[in-house]
């Protein structure tokens, strides 16, 4: 067997031989990746500690049922921060974007044992992508977290930002993700996960937080150049919107006639003076057309009720898109579920995605709008996503920068159900009203809009770019 040797032509990552007696307790050939064991020395022979050292207490949190909505969430002004594998940075900050909100008795009862209070240490335990990306709660921070996260109470916020640091690096990564398990949704076990080695070194937060300020000064400029785009828009299409009102007692109470409510909606809401103003004003230069009156198609996926078993991984199945792969402006795959081939040719059939249609969200952030992205060159929805084909002779880029806009947003605003989670259905999404010029019109509001999103792109790729050359850093420092 020693004599035994393999092809040169073959990936060593991939194809390798392996004694008996190198064999621990796992089986999956992973594991075993040379390359991995090979790092793990190189880390083990600085003598650290393991992150078991530095826990005083871990627990992961729970999912409150979604299907009971009213009794477990809550908004952002009354709620608590329920943070989710998304709102975790390889920056090691928290990111609030898409963050849910559970009310003070979920908080206190049903997740009392996962309470995050400043200075934790959160750790991605579940999921595609990256492994053990770690966040740290800040000052004054309250929150909770649901079971693909853990939380570590260290004692210390300066032990636990190190901590981030460290695993937030290549060789954190790397060391976390030979210890997951699983295939379809990798996982890490606490024992798994709390036997990760920990080299401590000061250096490694320090580089890290020249990252943190770079990211934030990107953020900023790219931020500014995207809040130039809804005044753009309003210029080019001649729309002057009405004044928001004081949030007065006065301004808060108006009237309508029985007639204008008959067989419609009942919530209050829904009448307020603003809104009818809105929509005398927006279609002052251009026409107005009902979304449905330029599509082909409108229409949702839906949760595979096969459970697990219509599920599998990325090798042999097709990207599954849910609402937390939807971006500001793109698709996100780095925690996307993949659904057999089967599942998607024949129960999901209708909803198969192609490059250049529509996604648009239908509850929590609703009327979130996207374009399906070419490098995604085959997917699928679930029943919170609406797939929209557009008819031709409509520019497409054009038809999602005015559903993101505040023209989308507000009408959007207000068909929202007043609940908990916001929800909108399918033939509200077809009367929302599209202010529609003539299509080089369309195509100079688009190309203008593209080249600001393309501008902020770049600031943030600047960031990534820092990460990267931060992580080759901190390698070079603890291996060197």
């Amino acid at each position: 067997m020693n004599d035994y040797s393999i092809s040169t032509s073959l990936n060593k990552s991939r194809v390798f031989i392996l004694q008996k007696s190198e064999i621990e307790k796992r089986l999956d050939p992973f594991y075993y990746i040379p390359e991995l064991i090979e790092l793990e020395k190189r880390v083990l022979a600085k003598k650290p500690k393991k992150l078991r050292d530095y826990v005083l207490k871990v627990a992961s949190g729970a999912t409150p049922k979604t299907t009971e909505s009213e009794k477990y969430y809550t908004d952002k002004e009354n709620g608590i921060p329920f943070l989710r594998v998304q709102n975790l940075s390889p920056t090691g900050i928290l990111e609030y974007d898409d963050c849910k909100y559970i009310n003070e008795e979920t908080h206190s009862g049903m997740l009392k044992r996962s309470q995050v209070s400043e200075g934790d240490l959160l750790v991605k335990i579940t999921g595609v992508g990256r492994m053990a990306v770690a966040s740290v709660a800040p000052d004054g921070f309250e929150g909770n977290i649901n079971q693909h996260v853990c939380v570590i109470k260290t004692g210390r916020k300066e032990i636990s930002e190190t901590l981030a640091a460290f695993l937030n690096s290549d060789i954190g990564e790397k060391l976390a993700s030979r210890r997951s398990t699983g295939g379809t949704r990798p996982a890490l076990d606490y024992p798994a996960l709390l036997s990760i080695p920990i080299i401590e070194d000061k250096r490694i937060l320090e580089i890290t937080n020249r990252v943190i300020i770079k990211k934030q000064i990107n953020d900023k400029e790219a931020e500014k150049l995207l809040s130039t785009i809804n005044e753009y828009i309003l210029n080019e299409l001649g729309i002057i919107l009405p004044i928001i009102p004081d949030n007065t007692l006065k301004n808060r109470t108006y009237f309508t006639y029985f007639k204008n409510i008959s067989g419609g909606r009942l919530d209050p809401r829904y009448y307020r003076e603003y809104f009818i103003k809105f929509y005398e004003n927006i279609g002052k230069k251009y026409p107005l057309k009902k979304l449905n009156e330029i599509t082909q198609y409108i229409g949702s996926g839906s949760t595979p009720k096969a459970g697990g078993e219509a599920y599998t991984d990325e090798l042999n199945g097709v990207p599954f898109i849910r609402i937390t792969n939807l971006k500001k402006d793109t698709i996100s795959l780095s925690d996307v579920l993949f659904i057999k081939r089967e599942i998607h040719e024949t129960t999901l059939k209708r909803t198969q995605l192609n490059a250049g249609e529509l996604l648009i969200s239908m509850a929590g952030t609703i009327g979130l709008t996207v374009l399906v992205p070419e490098f995604l060159k085959e997917g699928n929805i679930n029943q919170a996503l609406a797939r929209i084909v557009l008819l031709e002779g409509v520019n497409n880029y054009y038809i999602k920068e005015i559903l993101n806009s505040i023209i989308g947003k507000t009408q959007t605003d207000r068909l929202s159900r007043p609940s908990v989670q916001a929800n909108i259905n399918f033939d509200e999404i077809g009367s929302l009203n599209i202010p529609v010029p003539p299509l080089e019109k369309q195509k100079e509001i688009a190309e203008h809009i593209t080249a600001i999103r393309e501008q902020a792109q770049q600031l943030k790729d600047k960031t990534n770019e820092a990460l990267k050359l931060a992580s080759e850093e901190i390698e070079n420092i603890l291996l060197n």
